[in-house]
């Protein structure tokens, strides 16, 4: 892992599947209004350098376990989203944004209110959206199996449990009918 990622903590076992950035094709409608106003005592400047800043610290990246985001200027936010926890992923690009080929991702977490995380003005939303929904379908599909398996298990020992049982009473009986507790046996 490069340096660019001192702030991505991974397991072992995990890989760095996608990497992204905010698109600096977002920047268009920033420079639109910023530069003419620079000429205006420099308050387009004002307008600039913010998003520009936010442009360069925020990062993106998918691992083989989950979804992490980094953002921040003076000080640094990391957010993660465990495939496991991720109820929905949605894309959306407005027309400029499409015509450019960037727009957000939006993910969605079970008990969470709303979208948990936005990724937000990324190349290609539509594919980064199609491998993330990917790869939490396999993670959660492992998931069911393992419950399913342990499921099964806990039935076959009761039902090796009940087979001793009936084995029990059926040995117990070819010795002839028995007492028990003042009832007559059926």
């Amino acid at each position: 892992m490069s340096e660019e990622y001192d702030w991505l903590t991974l397991d072992d076992d995990e890989e760095i599947l996608w990497e992204g950035k905010i698109s600096q094709k977002s920047m268009i409608g920033t420079y639109v209004v910023g530069v003419p106003l620079i000429l205006l005592l420099g308050l387009g400047l004002l307008i600039i350098v913010p998003s520009y800043l936010i442009v360069k610290h925020t990062d993106y990246v998918i691992t083989s376990k989950g979804v992490y985001k980094k953002t921040g200027i003076l000080s640094r936010s990391v957010t993660e989203i465990e495939y496991e926890k991720i109820q929905n992923t949605a894309f959306s690009a407005g027309p400029v944004a499409r015509y450019f080929g960037y727009g957000d991702v939006d993910i969605s977490t079970a008990g969470g209110s709303g979208v948990e995380m936005k990724l937000r003005a990324v190349e290609d939303p539509q594919d980064v959206q199609k491998r993330l929904s990917r790869l939490v379908k396999r993670a959660q599909g492992a998931r069911g199996e393992e419950e399913s398996d342990g499921k099964a298990d806990v039935l076959d020992d009761i039902l090796v449990e009940l087979r001793a049982i009936r084995q029990s009473v059926e040995t117990s009986g070819a010795d002839g009918p028995r007492e028990t507790s003042g009832r007559a046996d059926r």
